[in-house]
């Protein structure tokens, strides 16, 4: 690895650091999808294009940038939350950091940051969703249209959760309430049209009227095909919004 970026373990965990040449003092935790992985060598934001050049913009503008590979297919589930905060922990420690982090997630990513995010309440500046998974339960009765994609789905939920397979339904009718915004962070959720696994309608919508509700700051912008290169232009212009206030 190069001096722009550091790699650690944590609980057999593979773990990343994309530092600035210059530092703003400021620090963005990525949380990815279901494929998303990170080992000591790589991970799949180096890898994609457009994604590893949203973090050279991010870099050049002065932001630290850290990620992990939080078991892979959590879905949210509270080892990859605990092991979050354990990440978060370490980057601060080591390096010179304003303790009040952004975050950036994608689909299955969002589960575990908004569990992250009522945790670290006071401690988040912002939040952005790229095609999120907010609602496991409605991913859940989606994936049942499709027998192989149900196959699938049970067994990832059923090793994330550590239940049986005849109790995941009314596991995720419990569960749900830990994926519920409980304080007021600025969140602004980009999301296709079509074609994302998570569609809009089941996930960003709903969790969108549910902030509103509350009287929280969420901003929801669809997106057509073609369009996904101006969401990662409006990043992170988004998140020095929210730095006045150190």
């Amino acid at each position: 690895m190069s001096i722009e970026e550091r790699a650690f373990s944590l609980d057999g965990q593979w773990n990343t650091i994309h530092l600035p040449e210059q530092p703003n003092g400021f620090a963005v935790m990525v949380f990815g999808d279901c494929n998303h992985f990170v080992d000591n060598h790589t991970s799949l934001w180096k890898q994609n294009t457009d994604r590893f050049m949203l973090i050279r913009t991010l870099m050049e503008m002065g932001y630290t940038v850290f990620y992990s590979h939080l078991y892979g297919r959590n879905w949210g589930n509270p080892e990859a939350v605990n092991l979050a905060r354990r990440v978060y922990r370490y980057v601060l420690k080591y390096e010179i950091l304003n303790p009040k982090i952004h975050i950036l997630a994608e689909g299955m990513g969002a589960l575990t940051a908004l569990d992250f995010i009522n945790d670290m309440e006071g401690y988040i500046r912002s939040a952005i969703f790229i095609n999120p998974c907010l609602d496991l339960k409605g991913h859940f009765q989606q994936e049942k249209q499709n027998k192989l994609f149900l196959k699938r789905i049970r067994k990832e939920i059923s090793q994330a959760y550590g239940i049986k397979n005849e109790q995941i339904d009314g596991f995720l009718d419990n569960e749900m309430s830990r994926f519920t915004l409980k304080s007021n962070v600025p969140i602004k959720i980009f999301h296709d049209a079509a074609g994302s696994v998570y569609p809009f309608k089941v996930h960003s919508r709903p969790f969108e009227s549910s902030c509103l509700e509350k009287g929280f700051s969420v901003s929801l912008t669809i997106q057509m095909p073609g369009k996904s290169a101006e969401r990662y232009t409006a990043i992170p212009y988004f998140f020095s919004r929210f730095e006045t206030i150190l």
